[in-house]
């Protein structure tokens, strides 16, 4: 890697644009932001703070250059001059020997350790002390990066109040700036002492701000604000500059700001982290957009600018970078590329990222790397941290796995095959993002888009029991994920009969298949279990070989019912099997025979699924049984973990997209009595439980379903929250309009 170190202001003039391919970078989650008077470290929630063998890991993908943290929170947390090196010591040590190259980081979205702040005078020379011990300890290091973000942190820690010191106006923001890149400037000349060739990569989120014509006036502001982290480490802001009486009418003097202009700290390479919701829309109209998007503290809402068609076309990571190249002219990285969502998704973002990068590579931009963010994922990023709900989402690999288990998701063969070839491919990208889709907008435009979700070529999946609850569920969720499908019934693939199966798969040529067909009437099965053990046990049996033979991912469904509930705890995948009934042992013997003849399938074991798209689930029958004044009877005596439809499917898509294999259990997180079931469903439906009778039954025990792999769906009080807003099923006997919708 040929990074150029510039002493002088960045002009026009190209640099000579490095002729090394487009590199593949990495970064972990590593924010330790103080909140109140509580620290959060995001290296300690995702578990990477106990797994040296993570960094094995990451090397085995082929990333060589690694954002890391050497944070200063997290290594002089009490006093300045007291000092724990040892974690930091122990996988400095490892990277070296491994050969990754990483770049340091020392504060990210932090306002320093508790004894200062970033209102603080002293921050500034503080983090240059611990920048030149950094320096000092680790000599072999050139890639640094002091503070993370600074204007982003400067505006959620002085502006929105989110973090530390939690200010709202704009001076405490601009205040707050200045000290981070004062303290970014007095950090690389101390690290410069010790190591003259040391690089700076300097990273913020470079998201620009769309509105409509009333409101073109904040727009214009908040996109002159972007730049000042920049604008100000390059000596751009003297006297003439757009903000140049801000800072000054915020309490920094003209004298500290011409320091920046006389001794400009210019980085090395830009590192701009982007991300779908990095650029924003602004609209007065309320009435357009869903509640959680109305404020008091401004008088318009602020959206995604993805969801506004009056920014379509000009979004996303191209022409982001392409402006920060136009106005610097310094060797840029894309430092942090990651999103929250369906595995689906995740590759598609980062395909998009990649090829941005190549484009501008192509036009003569100097473009580096792009850093795939996020490898063991992040938590609870959803609320920038502000609370502690454990919402994980998942990266490169995902950490939810019993003990220190990582398990890599679809984006780590991703991530390997663009280190060590440059490009990557998958089935799934043949469908566009949830970004890219016309059915993404709030507002839908005057002439919507005709652009079809999935290209007319995709190479689908298959999926069977096309009459069936979880059949049709799952193909809902693939036309929702713009993954290309086929939805089949037993008339267009008899599942038990060789040559139906065979037919059907050469005809259809998926790429994967997902079977959802089956025997479904567990009272019936004891009078039908030739019919029962036929199409549970035999059909999947079969579609497995056909699948094995022809090297087709595959994923079928069990039950809970393959234990018999006397455990006295919720089940995992290793244990043993022990099914009382018919229908249970037909479940237990088609995983039996699936995982002898294909290894490599997926097993799903879910229980008690309700769904919010037909009749056919307890929760409906109770709810519909209530409303109409019946009386319910369920039994306190058995234990179940309910499973929300939706969940499920989303969940199995990825395990399937991951080429997970084995058996794994998916079920909403907890296990209650069918009873406490049905009261929980009916007092979120707002409904009288005078009628719900609790009952003793014949039989008793947990069934309920947990998992040693990794817990991947949300509680069940999430799913039965999300299951009465979602619901499009009338409770009542007869249809309505929203049955009908």
């Amino acid at each position: 890697m040929n990074l150029t170190n510039t002493n002088s202001k960045p002009s026009s003039t190209s640099h000579t644009i490095s002729q090394t391919p487009l590199e593949l970078w990495g970064g972990i989650e590593c924010t330790v932001v103080r909140i109140q008077d509580k620290f959060r470290n995001q290296a300690e929630e995702t578990g990477h703070a106990s797994r040296l063998q993570d960094l094995d890991a990451i090397a085995g993908l082929g990333i060589r250059t690694l954002r890391y943290p050497v944070l200063w929170e997290t290594i002089s947390p009490d006093h300045p001059d007291e000092c724990v090196w040892s974690w930091h010591d122990e996988r400095m040590d490892r990277m070296r020997a491994l050969g990754i190259s990483p770049i340091a980081g020392l504060v990210h979205h932090g306002s320093g350790p508790a004894y200062t702040n970033l209102l603080d005078p002293d921050f500034p020379i503080l983090l240059a002390r611990h920048a030149e011990r950094v320096a000092k300890r680790y000599p072999w290091v050139k890639l640094f990066t002091p503070v993370n973000e600074p204007l982003t942190t400067a505006r959620f820690s002085g502006l929105y109040g989110h973090w530390y010191p939690h200010g709202r106006d704009e001076n405490t923001m601009l205040r707050a700036l200045y000290t981070e890149c004062r303290g970014t400037v007095l950090a690389m000349r101390a690290i410069r002492q010790h190591i003259p060739d040391a690089k700076l990569v300097q990273t913020e989120d470079m998201g620009k701000i769309f509105s409509v014509p009333r409101l073109q006036h904040q727009a214009d502001y908040e996109n002159e604000r972007r730049w000042l982290s920049f604008d100000l480490l390059c000596g751009r802001i003297d006297k003439t500059h757009y903000w140049y009486q801000r800072f000054i009418d915020a309490g920094i003097e003209a004298g500290q700001l011409d320091e920046f202009v006389n001794q400009p700290c210019i980085p090395d390479m830009i590192g701009i982290n982007h991300y779908v919701t990095s650029e924003r829309f602004l609209d007065h109209r309320f009435r357009n957009y869903p509640p959680a998007f109305h404020t008091d503290a401004v008088p318009y809402v602020d959206v995604h600018a993805t969801r506004a068609y009056q920014a379509d076309g000009l979004t996303g990571p191209e022409a982001r970078l392409r402006e920060v190249w136009e106005r610097y002219r310094v060797p840029i990285a894309v430092t942090e590329a990651h999103l929250g969502g369906s595995r689906d998704d995740q590759l598609r973002w980062l395909g998009q990222v990649w090829q941005a990068a190549q484009n501008l590579r192509a036009e003569g931009a100097d473009i580096r790397a792009v850093s795939v963010w996020s490898i063991f994922g992040c938590v609870d990023w959803n609320s920038l941290l502000t609370q502690q709900n454990g919402f994980y989402e998942s990266g490169v690999f995902d950490v939810r796995g019993k003990g220190s288990t990582l398990r890599p998701t679809a984006l780590a063969e991703a991530v390997s095959s663009l280190a060590k070839e440059g490009k990557f491919d998958h089935p799934v990208l043949d469908g566009l993002g949830w970004w890219q889709r016309g059915d993404r907008f709030f507002v839908p435009p005057p002439q919507p888009s005709r652009v079809p979700y999935v290209s007319s070529s995709a190479r689908k999946l298959v999926i069977t029991g096309g009459r069936g609850t979880l059949g049709r569920a799952l193909a809902r969720v693939c036309e929702h994920r713009s993954l290309a499908h086929d939805l089949l019934t037993r008339d267009e693939m008899d599942i038990a009969d060789q040559a139906s199966v065979e037919a059907a798969l050469a005809r259809h040529r998926p790429w994967a298949v997902i079977n959802a067909a089956g025997y479904v009437r567990v009272a019936d099965a004891a009078r039908e279990s030739d019919r029962c053990f036929r199409e549970n046990a035999a059909g999947a049996e079969m579609l497995a070989r056909a699948c094995a033979r022809m090297g087709i991912p595959y994923v079928t469904f069990s039950s809970d019912l393959v234990f018999d509930g006397t455990l006295g705890r919720a089940y995992v995948e290793s244990d043993k099997v022990s099914p009382l009934c018919v229908y249970g042992n037909s479940k237990a013997e088609a995983e039996k025979r699936v995982m002898q003849v294909f290894p490599d399938a997926l097993v799903v074991r879910t229980s008690a699924f309700f769904g919010p798209w037909d009749r056919y689930n307890f929760v409906h029958a109770v709810l519909r049984d209530l409303a109409a004044g019946r009386q319910v009877e369920a039994s306190d005596e058995v234990h179940v973990s309910p499973t929300y439809v939706p969940d499920l499917a989303h969940a199995t898509i990825d395990l399937l997209i991951d080429r997970v294999n084995g058996i794994w259990h998916l079920a909403n997180q907890g296990a209650i009595s069918w009873f406490e079931f049905a009261e929980r469903a009916a007092r979120q439906a707002g409904m009288d439980t005078g009628t719900l009778m609790r009952v003793r039954g014949a039989s008793s025990g947990i069934t309920a379903l947990t998992s040693e792999r990794g817990l991947i769906l949300p509680s069940f009080t999430s799913a039965i929250e999300r299951y009465v807003q979602e619901n499009t099923i009338a409770w009542s006997d007869s249809p309505s309009e929203r049955e009908a919708a």
